[in-house]
């Protein structure tokens, strides 16, 4: 059975006709093909598909469409405003916080989801925010050290 689902994806309205029990990274991928949001695990553990809902860092994989209707999300490729990339972007960029790079979309959505709630974190709560996103390659020293870089950045034009 369909239903009418509306939101907002990255700044501009959708309305579909879908199943409601279709996940969100899949209609990202397929429906809107924003293939930045990645599937690594398909149950939430791995932090690849990560995106904002509302602001808030949310796994795509375990969302339905039902559980986002009339929130606002917001992928890596929203990010970017003005043709600008985003402070945490940049700074991942500067710091060389990727290797082979298949986590990266998902790290810097949390981040991003990180500093909106804690715009200053200490290195203990970058630690804890970022746990549940996981990187093959072990990146983690450069991601902590760019999301500080981030909040360096986005505190000083506030």
């Amino acid at each position: 059975m369909t239903e009418k689902i509306n939101f907002y994806l990255n700044g501009k309205p959708v309305e579909l006709e879908t199943e409601a029990s279709k996940t969100l990274l899949w209609v990202l991928r397929t429906d809107f093909d924003l293939t930045g949001t990645k599937h690594g695990c398909g149950i939430g553990f791995c932090g690849s598909c990560t995106i904002l809902v509302d602001g808030i860092a949310e796994r795509s994989c375990s969302l339905t469409l039902k559980q986002i209707n009339g929130k606002k999300i917001t992928t890596i490729e929203g990010l970017e405003q003005d043709n600008k990339l985003h402070p945490v972007q940049k700074a991942f960029i500067k710091q060389d916080a990727q290797q082979c790079g298949f986590c990266t979309p998902g790290m810097i959505m949390n981040a991003v989801g990180l500093l909106n709630s804690i715009p200053n974190p200490t290195h203990q709560q970058i630690i804890d925010g970022m746990n549940e996103n996981l990187c093959r390659c072990g990146s983690y020293n450069d991601i902590t050290a760019a999301i500080k870089l981030a909040a360096k950045e986005l505190n000083a034009h506030n």
